[in-house]
């Protein structure tokens, strides 16, 4: 007479269901982190937030979002010696995952603008400074440049070796644009050659660094720089 196969073994069949929910967990687990991996890796330290952060410079507060805030450790709210944001142009938004190849500078794209806020230490912004300061230390020849520009090499006792000054005339009332420029291989090599500072709410100085390209829209350019900075600027409300 032949035997009935031996039924199977309670304890046997807990243990091999144990291991199966251990090895889902597991597998479920590489797979998050791994989705979380290659998240952080795409981001190369930035940040899609759009949370607001209030910064305080001074007598001034700032509230700007996350993702336009260029360095890890200040994306926080709080009292700051100095804010460091980038911002991608033209829109002048902040890091996303459709713009993150710009502001990795793949192929060598240059369209961020690099901006820092903090407290004024020159009773002049750059504006001020060309007639009292600049007008004594640049070349009198100039170069003409785009939209006006007119580009003027530095005296070598000035201290400004390897950069040019960018002047081009205001609107009949308004103050002129002027701004310092990397030249030759410097100039090339730079994401941001061009910098101008601008005097900005109470005591305050703005410097924004942008890419060479962008001089022959200063008008425009100046003009978005200085709205977007009074938007993120609470205390001129």
């Amino acid at each position: 007479m032949t035997n009935a196969p031996a039924a199977p073994n309670p304890r046997f069949m807990l243990r091999i269901f144990q291991v199966s929910v251990i090895l889902l967990f597991i597998s479920l687990g590489i797979a998050a982190a791994g989705k979380w991996l290659g998240g952080s890796m795409a981001a190369a330290g930035h940040s899609e937030a759009t949370q607001i952060h209030e910064i305080v410079i001074g007598n001034n507060v700032l509230a700007v979002p996350e993702n336009a805030i260029r360095f890890e450790g200040a994306r926080r709210s709080g009292i700051a010696r100095r804010l460091d944001l980038y911002l991608r142009w033209p829109e002048l938004g902040g890091y996303t995952r459709a713009t993150r190849d710009d502001f990795n500078h793949v192929d060598g794209a240059r369209r961020i603008i690099f901006l820092t806020f903090e407290e004024r230490v020159m009773s002049r912004d750059m504006s001020g400074r060309l007639e009292p300061i600049y007008a004594h230390v640049i070349n009198a020849k100039s170069i003409a440049g785009p939209n006006g520009i007119r580009f003027y090499g530095f005296k070598p006792e000035a201290g400004y070796r390897g950069e040019a000054l960018a002047v081009a005339d205001g609107k009949a009332g308004e103050r002129p644009f002027v701004a310092r420029c990397l030249s030759g291989v410097a100039a090339r090599e730079s994401l941001a050659p061009c910098e101008r500072d601008i005097a900005i709410g109470d005591d305050m100085s703005l410097t924004y660094r942008f890419p060479a390209e962008l001089l022959g829209d200063w008008p425009v350019l100046d003009a978005a720089v200085t709205g977007r900075a009074k938007i993120y600027l609470q205390t001129l409300r």
